[in-house]
Order: C-alpha cells, then structure tokens, then sequence
C-alpha cells in the first residue's frame, strides 16, 4: 500500500530500539483488546439500531468515540481541542496528516467519515472504518450521481460527514489544496439551503528533538512500519484539534467559493499553530 502524495523531503528510515520493542509489546495488547470489543459491542448496537432508526447512529456513534479517546490514551497522546463542535447535523472537512486522524477525529467529535473505497480493503484500518459507519466513494465519475444521493442520504440522515478535501494523507507540514468536486453535494437543491459546513484543523506536535514530519504518513511509507514507530515512542507529542465557526453552504455562489473559505479556515488555524 503507498500514498499517493509525494514530498520533496523522503520519509525518515524507521529505527527500532530494544525499548521501543518493549513499549510495543506493552501497547499492543491493550489497544487490540479495546478496539475489537468496542467493536463487538459497536456491532451489537447496530444490529439493534438499524432496523429501529435505518442509517441513523444516536448510540453506536457515542462507542466509536469512546474507541478514538481510548485508543489515544493508550498510545500515549496527549490530546485537546480549541472551540466547539456544532451540535446540528451537516457536514465537517478537516486536513489529513496520518492514519492517527481516524481515531483524533472520532475522539473529537461523533462523525461518519468519507473515504475512498480502497480504503476498505486496506488491513486493520480497513477493518475500523467499515465497523464505525464509514461511506466508501470510487474516483468513478460514472458513480458520481449515485454516490452524491448517497452522501445525500446520510446527510438528511442527520450524519455528520466527514471529508478530508486534500484527497490524500501528506507529511503532517503542510496544506493541500482543497478539492472542489468534494463539495458539490453540498450546492444540491436538497441541501443548500440548510447545511452547515463545519472546517476542522487538526496539528500534530511531535515529540522533542523529531522532526515536524514525524507523524506523517506519505511517500512510499507502509502502515505497518508507521504503526510500529508510533507506538515504539516514549514520549509522544500533542495533539491539538481545533473547531471553527460552520459555514453556511447558502451563503456561498458555489462550490469552488465554499471549498475556498473551507481551505482557508483550515490553513489559518495549522498556520497559527505550527
């Protein structure tokens, strides 16, 4: 599996020690344990929930949260968050440095993320996102009508979707630029008029004395190997999450104007904080 964005910087090799070895011996019981329960458990809700509310999530949500904080906390994060997230339904857009954003952003807030369908068959990951609700779209433009009814449907749903505009995973230094067609369900007749847009910046502050890049995931970079590293750290870094004020998708004449205020909420507050 590689990322499709490439830097002009190539990844750090990645160094084990004896130590590290041990912290991930320590770690990986624990976080295996808590994910596959939460997940049982997760999956034993929605077997109830489904046929009572159809898409809606108004418990199994509350257990995928639980499973991003817990997971944090076991990895070793330190974690908080700066404004509020909006209480109404809609949709959420944020920036995306690493595989960690699965479990900062459920930690952060109850969402139902977007991602492209072969994340699905990705391992472990795959796994996760499939049990916690996630909506798999194809880079198919001849999907494109059926995958916007179905972003659609769960929006109307009262989901709050999550969307990473960059379309790929970077080295955790920098934004992308926000990719317009992503918000083009968001003009729809159906939901312009009453959808809120909330922007999302996440920073990852990484341990002293490692480079900015250090919880990146990019390049040629496996999800194994990154995995190990960061649960071979002593000391992790911070994590910050912080809420901006939602957008109105109506107070915008289109998509490209809407993604532009989206991207520069998100670059402000990475910029303010790096």
């Amino acid at each position: 599996m590689s990322m499709s964005w490439q830097s002009e910087t190539a990844p750090d090799p990645v160094h084990i020690s004896f130590q590290g070895w041990v912290l991930i011996a320590l770690r990986v019981p624990p976080l295996m344990a808590l994910n596959i329960s939460c997940l049982l458990l997760l999956w034993l809700v929605r077997v109830v929930e489904r046929p009572l509310v159809g898409a809606k999530r108004p418990v199994s949500g509350h257990i995928a949260k639980t499973i991003g904080r817990l997971s944090l906390w076991v990895i070793g994060f330190q974690y908080k968050t700066t404004g509020k997230s909006m209480k109404t339904p809609g949709a959420v857009v944020g920036n995306h440095s690493t595989w960690i954003d699965i479990f900062t952003l459920h930690a952060a807030n109850r969402v139902t993320f977007v991602s492209k369908a072969e994340v699905a068959s990705w391992p472990a990951i795959g796994w996760l996102a499939k049990a916690t609700g996630t909506v798999f779209i194809e880079r198919d433009r001849a999907q494109a009508q059926e995958q916007t009814q179905l972003i659609k449907d769960r929006l109307q749903a009262g989901h709050k979707l999550l969307f990473f505009p960059e379309g790929t995973s970077t080295d955790g230094c920098r934004i992308l630029p926000f990719k317009s067609t992503l918000f083009q369900p968001f003009m729809s007749d159906e939901l312009r008029d009453t959808l809120a847009i909330q922007p999302v910046t996440v920073v990852y502050h990484s341990p002293a004395g490692e480079a900015d890049r250090y919880y990146g995931w990019w390049a040629a970079m496996s999800f194994g190997e990154n995995l190990l590293k960061i649960l071979a750290t002593s000391k992790q870094g911070q994590i910050e999450v912080v809420f901006h004020d939602p957008l109105m998708a109506k107070d915008f004449k289109n998509r490209k104007t809407l993604a532009a205020a989206c991207e520069a909420a998100v670059r402000g507050g990475f910029e303010a904080r790096k």
